[in-house]
């Protein structure tokens, strides 16, 4: 996979990476040596959050970082000595040191990550400094990927959010690593861990190109293996690549159009053909089709969203999007606005989604011209939506039950989204035309008065 390097990067091949200021990484507890990553990305100029201290006693020096930042300790596993604090959007990690530095530094993944800095000045026993001018991403001795079974995804999400590229010889070891996995003869890594290594791929700014690695190496079958039912699965028509691909390529349109896009829309645009195999027939014509995918994709997301643990607001919002991200344009102003208003909760993301879907497809029926009828489709929906916030209903359930004559029931709830509609659609402008317009809801419907009761 080709890298461009950035100015940045290109400097960094020319001068070595400096060591940064420890007092740069906020309250240093007593004794205490810095280490991981965020060493590595301020040595790149990267922005960093979490920081990695080595201590001598983890439980008083959780308690003394804490006092500084205002935030919470804990133990996390109390018997290995590993603490942390949380203090708004910073974790700080306190471990405990168990002998020399350099022997600790000797257990971990990669060069890059076999840094320290303490009082005394850097520690860097493998060459992890000269990797980084080198942008190499290494192990820091052979069996170091097989040590900890989630060391080659960690090293995918590298490669795909800085500016490393993968050592030949540490890549084949990723490979080799994953293939012990897929064989049993490695434990699959905890559902957790593979989660927070996956957001943090679709996060950076190339995931796309992060996860095509991550199945080059093997590495989305352990991950995801649903998205390997699309792997060769052709789609014809609006499309140039095969189902997999189209996803990966999506979900790059995606980042690099709307770079602040959050994790359920790049969950939802990574999964959202993921039902296409499983629909894929041709019609009589011999044309093919994938009728009814989005809903069966919806259901395939959730049940891999839930697998890998992430949160159920995370899966319900990625199952939506990836259930409507079929849904037909609007052709006239009349159809936006009931576009807007039966799909507001999945607003804007569902149209962004839909903008990728669309821009990963350059399949013989794809034109500019199609293109730009897509686009301008689009921008009516998004200038209704900037321009006209959700009103607040004419009529609430008692003026609904009193109008109709009608006691408390789900006929109240149907009334009220009829009156919604007929409302966002411009039928309906103030309380009275939205009395007449119930009326002859509720006789169209058959409704009649409901008996008194006894």
């Amino acid at each position: 996979m080709r890298q461009l390097l950035t100015p940045k990067a290109r400097s960094l091949r020319n001068h070595p990476a400096p060591w940064p200021d420890l007092g740069a990484f906020g309250p240093r507890p007593t004794g205490g040596v810095l280490v991981g990553g965020a060493l590595r990305d301020a040595m790149l100029g990267l922005a960093w959050t979490d920081v990695d201290w080595l201590v001598a006693h983890p439980a008083a020096a959780a308690h003394e970082v804490a006092a500084q930042l205002g935030g919470s300790p804990f133990a996390l596993d109390a018997e290995r000595g590993h603490w942390r604090v949380v203090a708004g959007a910073r974790t700080v990690d306190l471990i405990e040191l168990r002998g020399p530095v350099e022997e600790d530094l000797a257990r971990r993944d990669f060069t890059v990550d076999a840094m320290a800095l303490s009082e005394l000045g850097p520690i860097d026993p493998l060459g992890g400094r000269e990797h980084l001018r080198q942008r190499r991403l290494v192990q820091v001795a052979p069996g170091a990927l097989e040590d900890d079974p989630l060391r080659g995804l960690r090293g995918v999400r590298l490669v795909g959010t800085t500016e490393l590229a993968w050592d030949p010889a540490t890549r084949e070891a990723a490979r080799s690593a994953v293939g012990r996995i897929r064989s049993g003869e490695l434990g699959t890594p905890a559902p957790e861990r593979m989660r927070v290594e996956l957001s943090a791929i679709l996060l950076g700014e190339r995931p796309g190109d992060a996860l095509a690695d991550a199945h080059e190496l093997s590495w989305l079958e352990v991950l995801l293996p649903e998205l390997l039912a699309g792997d060769g699965v052709t789609q014809g028509g609006l499309h140039h690549l095969d189902v997999l691909q189209h996803q990966l390529e999506a979900l790059q349109r995606l980042a690099t159009g709307f770079p602040g896009a959050g994790l359920e829309l790049r969950l939802a645009t990574l999964l959202h053909d993921v039902g296409k195999p499983a629909c894929r027939e041709r019609d009589e014509a011999g044309r093919l089709t994938f009728y009814g995918h989005a809903e069966y994709g919806a259901r395939v997301t959730e049940q891999a969203l839930r697998r890998l643990r992430f949160e159920r607001s995370t899966v319900a919002m990625a199952s939506k999007l990836v259930r409507r991200h079929m849904l037909p344009l609007p052709r006239d102003e009349r159809e936006a606005r009931r576009f807007v208003h039966r799909r507001r909760e999945l607003l804007p993301e569902l149209l962004q989604l839909m903008v990728a879907d669309r821009e990963a497809a350059r399949g013989r029926l794809s034109s500019r011209a199609t293109r730009r009828a897509y686009r301008t489709a689009l921008a009516r929906v998004v200038s209704l939506l900037e321009a006209e916030p959700a009103p607040a209903p004419l009529l609430d359930g008692r003026s609904v039950m009193r109008l109709l004559d009608i006691g408390p029931g789900p006929r109240v709830g149907e009334a009220l989204t009829h009156l919604a509609e007929a409302r966002a659609v411009g039928d309906v402008r103030d309380v009275e035309e939205a009395e007449e317009a119930l009326r002859r809801y509720a006789a169209a419907q058959g409704w009649v008065p409901d008996e008194p009761r006894a």
